[in-house]
């Protein structure tokens, strides 16, 4: 496809905060073209956890039997230090439709935001990208590999590494953990229920594990190492849950299927808008992975940012965009705040901490309330 010479909105980036965005364009009837620097989508699993509240926003967009229909039903999310369960905490009872967790690997929910962008008459441009982007009164330029773009907004949901928000000039405030984490999708005889998502907390680092869809030995492992390796193998993720996972239990890893490394950030755009541009997604703010929250918290942005720009340029005032950050940038910053304390609270080392912190965990969470609580903060329906 031609590059647009002008357009009402252009979308850069066609991850999961990019599709849906355009999604939400699409259906309004909104001009908009959507592009990405790879040369074809993601072919990865990355990021695997929907929650409840954004279940809810996809159902809106027509996606989400589709994504029910490729993952797992997860009802329970649990916290535990080796034989110890210290904190059990159910989803059923939520105020949802979707009183649960669904675990669908990322390349699978993109491909179903895109089968639905082209059912609404949309498409990707591919391999685009973007170099410059100067904005003033009217519209903002965009310099591409492609071609020169008019647009009249720009949404840069181009990841944490945005070229639109350095374009833009909008500080990125945060700071990286010096851990690095393991992330790999792994075959393997597990002990515990496919019915959960566990938190394992040690001295050596947190680790998740979560059951993923197809075959019952399918899981998705993320931990904490002080260095890892560029391609996590068998034996690296084998080490990994002999040391953290129930203590007695028969564990064998049999296959990595998919796995990577990288470093984590926890930062948040100093603004959401500067004019013209605004920010969704990684662009906007990235975090540690405790609790599934980065993906979530980024396709809510853009279906809130998608519907927003729909009014403006169908003649509401430019001044109601104002409220996408002031709605939006809180949830991030508490996503954020969440997040890092339960990095923290999962990796202290002395032990004294952390017999201190098991107590106070196993204490707190034999209360309905608190456990009820938990859930419907790692759900997001906080965010409504």
């Amino acid at each position: 496809m031609s590059l647009p010479a002008r357009t009402d909105v252009l979308v850069v980036g066609a991850g999961p905060a990019g599709l849906a965005a355009a999604i939400a364009l699409a259906d309004a009837g909104v001009d908009f073209v959507l592009v990405d620097r790879q040369a074809e989508g993601a072919n990865t699993s990355r990021a695997c956890v929907v929650h409840a509240r954004t279940l809810e926003v996809l159902a809106e967009l027509g996606v989400t039997d589709r994504l029910k229909e490729l993952g797992v039903v997860v009802p329970t999310f649990t916290v535990r230090d080796g034989a110890a369960v210290l904190a059990r905490v159910p989803f059923a009872g939520l105020p949802t439709d979707y009183p649960y967790t669904l675990m669908v690997p990322q390349d699978r929910t993109e491909a179903v935001l895109l089968a639905r962008l082209r059912e609404a008459g949309g498409d990707v441009h591919r391999p685009v990208e973007v170099t410059a982007v100067a904005g003033d009164a009217t519209g903002v330029t965009v310099t591409t590999s492609a071609g020169t773009v008019r647009a009249k907004y720009v949404i840069g949901a181009d990841g944490m590494h945005s070229r639109v928000r350095d374009e833009a000039g909008i500080g990125f405030t945060g700071a990286t953990y010096a851990e690095s984490f393991v992330l790999a999708d792994v075959r393997m005889s597990w002990p515990l229920d496919r019915e959960e998502v566990s938190l394992h907390l040690s001295p050596e680092g947190v680790t998740v594990v979560a059951p993923l869809p197809g075959a019952a030995d399918r899981y998705r492992v993320v931990a904490t190492v002080a260095e890892a390796p560029e391609r996590p193998g068998v034996a690296d993720i084998q080490s990994i849950v002999d040391a953290r996972g129930p203590e007695g239990a028969r564990t064998r890893v049999t296959e990595v299927l998919w796995s990577s490394r990288f470093r984590v950030h926890h930062r948040v755009a100093d603004h959401y808008r500067a004019g013209r541009v605004l920010l969704a997604g990684d662009a906007a703010h990235v975090h540690s992975p405790a609790g599934g929250q980065g993906m979530n918290t980024g396709i809510q942005d853009a279906v809130e940012l998608g519907r927003l720009l729909a009014r403006v340029v169908a003649g509401e005032p430019d001044a109601l965009l104002d409220t996408y950050e002031a709605k939006r940038r809180p949830v991030a910053t508490e996503v954020v705040a969440f997040t890092d304390r339960m990095t923290r609270m999962a990796t202290l080392r002395p032990r004294v901490a952390r017999v201190l912190r098991n107590s106070v965990m196993k204490l707190a969470f034999s209360l309905p309330p608190v456990r009820a609580k938990l859930a419907y903060r790692l759900a997001e329906l906080a965010a409504r």
